[in-house]
């Protein structure tokens, strides 16, 4: 039993009903379209000629991910329902990329594999598969291990435990999504969708799939309070995308527990898409970069924090003061002069390059200035002056 808000819950009888809540009703929207599934979102014209318009009825989602990601990458959809998002990504990655959905609703899949043949003929190329899984463990292949629970039924306690066995070793050997192998996990309006208990390991799933550098587009419901236990245990709430909203800020925080680094608000509704006592649900899409795991190693660069703000502070502890040279390490200095920092940032490399294998561990958190003399090497004290040449890219007037 678990109390919330003064009230107790059954939390094995609450997950239970949510799962069963959620199949159910996204199983039945596969079939007929519930327009109160899915929150109002402007696509881009261009990408929805190509898809059947029985797809686009019965999608249901809160944004755009797909606006997120680019030519050539591989793109994760998860919970991709009939398959809208990954058919435009699709077309945005190109006959270069790949695209990868994952649901685990079978009416679900049914409806997104069936237009696989006739979109990529319409493309000229077929870039995108569907694979059954739940979002929170992308590891295991649910059609393999249905397979097998289908020839070796659970009529016992040793059959659970060996069935248990071998969906770890399907986890180990054939993942459904491997490793470091994907360069962006989108998801439209699912991560809600999914129970408390799991969240973490969601979390840690986005992570491990994803390539170093890779990012994470999510758009999701949030809301503004936290939800009290009684609507929690609404299952029909829960289903569409409240109950389990995640409170705002808490949903970056998730990304930050994780370990993601450069979390922001990509967009965010300005006005409530819907209010449930008092308490407003809104439509936000959040990105969140893979990367800052490893070593911190000095190699004598620095950053200069453009501003407009005074000083800034990373996920770390790392502040930046604007206008001065901060020393950082290697690692983070190579983080800075990518997205979503490189604009903000003035990077100031080492006159004379430190080797990784002679590099000192160094923590940015002291947030130390790098003394000019550093970054300009050994002769830093040669005198030059101007000469007729014009400072700036334009002609001296």
């Amino acid at each position: 039993m678990l109390e919330q808000d003064g009230e107790l819950v059954d939390l094995n009888r609450h997950l239970l009903d949510v799962e069963r809540a959620v199949r159910e009703r996204y199983g039945s929207a596969a079939l007929e379209a519930e327009p109160a599934l899915c929150c109002p979102v402007d696509y881009d014209a261009q990408y929805l000629d190509a898809i059947p318009a029985e797809i686009i009825e019965r999608d249901y989602g809160c944004g755009d991910p797909s606006k997120h990601v680019a030519q050539g990458e591989t793109v994760l959809d998860l919970g991709s329902g009939g398959g809208k998002i990954c058919y435009i990504a699709a077309q945005v990655v190109g006959a270069a990329g790949k695209v990868i959905g994952v649901d685990r609703n079978d009416q679900m899949l049914e409806l997104a594999r069936k237009y696989q043949t006739p979109i990529g003929e319409k493309l000229g190329y077929a870039n995108v598969e569907f694979r059954k899984g739940s979002i929170q463990d992308l590891a295991l292949n649910l059609e393999t291990f249905e397979a097998y629970l289908s020839e070796n039924p659970i009529t016992s306690t040793d059959d659970w435990l060996r069935a248990e066995a071998y969906a770890d070793s399907l986890r180990s050997k054939e993942p459904l999504v491997a490793s470091d192998s994907v360069d962006v996990v989108v998801s439209n309006c699912v991560l809600n969708l999914v129970s408390k208990a799991d969240r973490s390991h969601l979390f840690s799933e986005i992570f491990r799939v994803l390539k170093r550098g890779g990012r994470a587009v999510i758009s999701d419901i949030v809301c503004d309070e936290p939800v009290p236990a009684h609507l929690q245990n609404d299952a029909r709430l829960w289903s569409g995308c409240m109950s389990g909203a995640f409170i705002e800020h808490e949903l970056l925080q998730a990304f930050a527990l994780a370990q993601f680094y450069g979390i922001e608000i990509l967009s965010r509704q300005k006005e409530a898409w819907a209010t449930v006592e008092g308490i407003e649900f809104r439509s936000v899409t959040i990105c969140a970069y893979k990367g800052k795991e490893g070593p911190c190693l000095d190699q004598k660069q620095a950053v200069i924090y453009n501003g407009p703000w005074a000083q800034v502070m990373d996920d770390d502890g790392q502040t930046l003061y604007r206008g001065q040279r901060m020393a950082v390490c290697g690692k983070t200095y190579e983080i800075y002069n990518r997205e979503p920092y490189a604009q903000q940032i003035t990077p100031v490399p080492a006159a004379e390059s430190v080797p990784l294998s002679e590099a000192k561990e160094f923590d940015c958190r002291q947030n130390a200035v790098r003394p000019p003399s550093t970054t300009k090497g050994r002769d830093y004290l040669v005198t030059q002056l101007p000469g007729d040449s014009c400072c700036g890219d334009v002609d001296c007037c």
